[in-house]
């Protein structure tokens, strides 16, 4: 798997406790959209037993001239040096990894279910899409708490139309100051009755979230009858 440098260009927040960092691109790197990176921090100040390294999904689409990983900014060694990171400071890149991609067959329906910061690959597969003109159908199921929480989300509706379609719930809206005309239930089987398509091409199920989601999401699409072999997960650990 190669190694590259890639130079720190800025953070900026995305939802309340979550920041996106950018990198300028190494040279020669490329990526498929929904891919990952590992990150390594070159001689951070501090430590911890989890070491320097964690592994981001790319938010950002392959057309684009920068890489940008996006996260839930929590009390740690990695988060604080991460956090701290000065314009121009390098860090070791490894990648691109991993197989949670679209399908080949551009014209097979995609349905994508994410929890909180499990939104990331997602994002940078629907820029992608969006680019290249791409009329596959498209399903995105996103849940949050409350529109403060959700990253993207002003994209993502900016996004949605033609065959893209978003569905978005908030879940604690009580705890909201913010307005939300939209869903507000929790991604159960009425839930995923009620909105996923049903006939046509068999479609590609992408689940990403903490463990505990993805784990009962999987559940209820094979009880809904989505086969095992249409169904692709990405774990986001609280790291």
């Amino acid at each position: 798997m190669a190694i590259h440098v890639a130079t720190f260009l800025g953070a900026e927040p995305l939802a309340e406790g979550t920041r996106g960092f950018r990198f300028a691109k190494p040279e020669g790197f490329a990526f498929r959209a929904g891919q990952a990176v590992n990150v390594t921090l070159l001689e951070p100040p501090e430590t911890d037993g989890k070491g320097n390294s964690r592994t981001f999904s790319l938010v950002t689409a392959p057309h684009e001239p920068t890489i940008a990983i996006a996260t839930r900014m929590r009390d740690t060694a990695f988060k604080r040096v991460l956090g701290s990171l000065a314009p121009g400071t390098p860090v070791k890149v490894r990648g691109p990894m991993g197989t949670f991609t679209l399908p080949d067959d551009a014209a097979r329906p995609a349905v994508f279910l994410a929890g909180g910061i499990g939104i990331t690959p997602f994002v940078s597969m629907l820029r992608h899409e969006a680019k290249a003109g791409s009329a596959r159908p498209r399903l995105l199921v996103y849940s949050n708490r409350r529109p403060e929480d959700a990253p993207f989300l002003d994209e993502l509706q900016a996004l949605a139309g033609g065959p893209f379609r978003l569905v978005a719930t908030m879940t604690e809206m009580e705890r909201s100051a913010r307005a939300w005309t939209g869903e507000r239930a929790m991604v159960d089987a009425a839930f995923l009755a009620r909105h996923l398509p049903g006939g046509g091409p068999t479609a590609v199920h992408y689940l990403a979230g903490p463990p505990a989601m993805v784990a009962a999401l999987r559940a209820l699409l094979k009880d809904s009858g989505v086969a095992d072999a249409d169904i692709r997960t990405d774990e986001f650990f609280g790291y």
